[in-house]
């Protein structure tokens, strides 16, 4: 499921969006900072502070994760279904870890969202499809640079 490229999109994309409903069917979007993989089916988020998607998961799994970076406009999106692992599960200290070890340890992790991904798709900013014989990543990453007003290292 998870592919390298997606891995790589992971990799370097700074926020995703977890997407979940409550018991209304109220959905409800939540942006993450600390997300990764564990393997090639499973992803893994840090709740922080994210007391609606933890209740929403508990009464209803199936959630839907969204990442995409700025510059190509190039991302994925995931849908799969979530389990919460507290700190009383015996793996909630390694799976944690990760989060300190690719991040920081500076936030405490509430519980770990881990999503066994059951499709994948991907994401692209309409220019690709709509000229695609003009539209290549270098041109989206320098029409975003000039909309941001942000230059290259």
């Amino acid at each position: 499921m998870l592919t390298t490229d997606i891995k790589k999109s992971i990799d370097t994309c700074v926020l995703c969006w977890l997407a979940t409903v409550d018991e209304d069917q109220q959905p409800n979007v939540s942006p993450k900072e600390m997300f990764t993989y564990l393997d090639d089916d499973t992803l893994l988020i840090a709740n922080i502070a994210s007391p609606n998607s933890v209740h929403n998961i508990a009464q209803q799994p199936k959630v839907s994760v969204s990442f995409v970076d700025v510059f190509t406009q190039k991302g994925f999106k995931l849908k799969g279904e979530a389990k919460l692992i507290g700190k009383e599960d015996a793996s909630f200290a390694a799976k944690a870890k990760r989060f300190a070890d690719l991040f920081s340890d500076k936030y405490p992790v509430q519980c770990v969202i881990e999503i066994k991904v059951t499709k994948v798709d991907s994401i692209l900013a309409p220019n690709y499809w709509l000229f695609p014989d003009s539209t290549t990543e270098q041109s989206q990453i320098e029409g975003a640079m000039k909309t941001y007003g942000v230059k290259p290292r």
